[in-house]
Order: C-alpha cells, then sequence, then structure tokens
C-alpha cells in the first residue's frame, strides 16, 4: 500500500498528537505524509525600519507551523508540508484532492459536548472528504 495521508496541524498538543499518528500509519502503509497548516486571510506585518524591514504573513506562519513539524515528525518516511488558503477543514480537503489523497488524519478536539452540536474539523472532514479520514485520539494531548 502506498500513496499519501495528509494531516493539519496548528502549533496545539492535539494537533501534534494528530500529526504522530498520522506519521504512524503513513509508516505502516508505506505513504508519505504531508503536514498542511491552514490560514485564513491575507493579513502582513511589517517589522524593522529602514533598510532593514521583515514581512511577516498569515501564510509564513503557517508554512512555518507546518514546516516545523514536519521536520520533526520526518525519520523513515517521506514527508512534505505546505500552508493552504482556507478554514482547517476547508484546507485540508483542498490539499488532500490537490494531491491525490489517500488518507486525511484530523484529531478528535471538539468532538464533544457543544463542540459536536456545533461541528468540528473533524466532523467537516469527515462528511466532505475525498477520500478515507481517520480519527485520532488526541483528547489527553492539551
Amino acid at each position: 500500500m502506498s500513496g499519501i495521508i495528509v494531516v493539519g496541524v496548528d502549533g496545539s498538543g492535539t494537533a501534534r498528537k494528530a500529526a504522530e499518528a498520522a506519521r504512524d500509519l503513513a509508516a505502516a502503509m508505506g505513504a508519505s505524509l504531508h503536514v498542511v497548516s491552514a490560514f485564513d486571510s491575507d493579513r502582513t506585518e511589517v517589522f524593522g525600519s529602514g533598510s532593514d524591514q521583515w514581512i511577516v504573513s498569515d501564510a509564513d506562519s503557517a508554512e512555518t507551523v507546518a514546516r516545523g513539524v514536519a521536520e520533526s515528525l520526518g525519520q523513515d518516511i517521506k514527508v512534505s508540508y505546505s500552508a493552504a488558503r482556507g478554514k482547517p477543514a476547508d484546507a485540508l480537503i483542498k490539499e488532500a484532492d490537490r494531491l491525490d489523497a489517500r488518507m486525511i488524519v484530523v484529531g478528535n478536539r471538539r468532538m464533544r459536548g457543544i463542540g459536536r452540536v456545533l461541528g468540528s474539523v473533524a466532523n467537516s472532514v469527515a462528511h466532505n472528504a475525498p477520500c478515507d479520514v481517520y480519527i485520532a485520539n488526541t483528547y489527553d494531548a492539551d
């Protein structure tokens, strides 16, 4: 078995735990792993003055998060990363579709109580994904 497994991260402990589950699944399946962090705006900030200026955008921040997780996971498998525009569920679905992914891995954060009624990333992905969805148990991560 091979293919691509997509996992979303946002810097939280629960997302980290889902990424670790995705890594383990990818290793077991002989798949590669693609780590995605979503951003929802074009906001940028300029730091510094004169010729020493840095521009930081939400896209840059999202890519930094994805890269950090990807670099920490890639041991025995091929790991790539990207930042994707959109709300988290939409961004994961879009990336999975773009990459013709075999599976999306998400954590089960906010799937209890009122969060389950109002919706969650896992719920949205499970109902709209173009591929299989694995929901990792991440309740004890944060």
